[in-house]
C-alpha cells in the first residue's frame, strides 16, 4: 500500500513565521554560498539530508538546499537553488537563481535590511527582492 502526503495541509504551517528573499546571482550554488559565508560571516552548509524533488515531464529535478541555524535562537536560514536543468522550483520567479528562506524567529528589521544590503554588495549578485508569501503560486514546491 502506498501513502501520499497531502502537502496542502502543510503549506500554512510551513510558511508561518517565514520571511523570503529572491536572489538573482547567475553563479554556481556552492560559489554563491561560499561568498555568503565569507563576506557575511555566516556558516551555510549543503544539507544532504534535504533536497527538493520536482517531477515534471517524466523526469525528476533536484534542488539543493543549504542551511545555517543561528546560534542562541530558533532562526533557521535556508538557501534553495531555484533552477535545475532548465526547470524552476518556483516558476513564477524564473529570474531568481536562489530563494533565501528565514524560518522560526522573526528577523528584526535592521538585521533583515543588513542581509539584503550585504547580499546586494556580493560579487555576482544582480538583484535581491523580498518575496511576499501571497505572491508565491507554487507554495507546495518550497516545502521541505
Amino acid at each position: 500500500m502506498k501513502f501520499k502526503l497531502k502537502q496542502d495541509f502543510l503549506t500554512p504551517d510551513f510558511y508561518e513565521n517565514t520571511q523570503i528573499l529572491g536572489i538573482m546571482a547567475p553563479i554556481k550554488n556552492y560559489t554563491f554560498c561560499w561568498l555568503v559565508n565569507h563576506q557575511l560571516g555566516l556558516h551555510f552548509k549543503l544539507d544532504t539530508s534535504k533536497q527538493l524533488q520536482l517531477k515534471k515531464k517524466l523526469r525528476n529535478y533536484f534542488f539543493n538546499i543549504y542551511n545555517w541555524n543561528e546560534p542562541m535562537c530558533f532562526l533557521q536560514h535556508y538557501i534553495v537553488q531555484n533552477q535545475y536543468d532548465g526547470e524552476y522550483l518556483l516558476p513564477e520567479y524564473k529570474n531568481m537563481d536562489y530563494i533565501w528562506v528565514m524560518k522560526g524567529d522573526m528577523v528584526e528589521d535592521d538585521k533583515y535590511q543588513w542581509i539584503i544590503n550585504s547580499l546586494k554588495n556580493l560579487s555576482g549578485v544582480q538583484l535581491v527582492i523580498e518575496i511576499a508569501q501571497d505572491q508565491i503560486k507554487n507554495k507546495k514546491n518550497l516545502i521541505f
